[in-house]
């Protein structure tokens, strides 16, 4: 039996092209900012708290020396600063307010983005359909 050529109807396609889609149309804010790919993640994890560079590293999966010069830059951005952070006051990194604002406008953009995609689903079809997304990742990376 011939094996089918893709369909441009199908699943797999337009979660393909969705995703290519979706990773340009997050791009734009962080272009328009002046920052670069990977910035947005430094941001979204230091929204939560400020962290030790090595903490921050090994959350994002980075080497630290890749870390380092992404920092500086942001640094030098009014981004982020250098301060005292956690119950032990290590030396850490942590938002500006300008970074704070950048990192909320970003996620903003990235909420708008998640609704046009599952703001017809009810809750519980919502959950279903990110499990099942990652179950399908996880198999990939197999």
């Amino acid at each position: 039996m011939p094996m089918s050529k893709p369909s441009s109807r199908s699943a797999l396609y337009r979660l393909i092209e969705a995703g290519q889609l979706a990773h340009k149309a997050l791009l734009v804010p962080l272009l328009e900012k002046g920052l670069e790919p990977g910035d947005d993640a430094v941001l979204f994890v230091l929204g939560r708290s400020g962290t030790t560079e090595t903490d921050l590293a090994e959350e994002l999966g980075l080497p630290i020396d890749h870390l380092a010069s992404r920092l500086e830059r942001l640094a030098g951005r009014d981004l982020i600063t250098r301060q005292a952070v956690g119950s032990q006051l290590q030396p850490g990194i942590a938002l500006t307010e300008r970074g704070l604002r950048i990192r909320n406008n970003l996620a903003d953009h990235w909420a708008q983005l998640e609704e046009a995609l599952l703001g017809e689903l009810k809750p519980k079809h919502r959950k279903r359909f990110a499990e099942t997304l990652g179950r399908f990742v996880e198999l990939l990376r197999l």
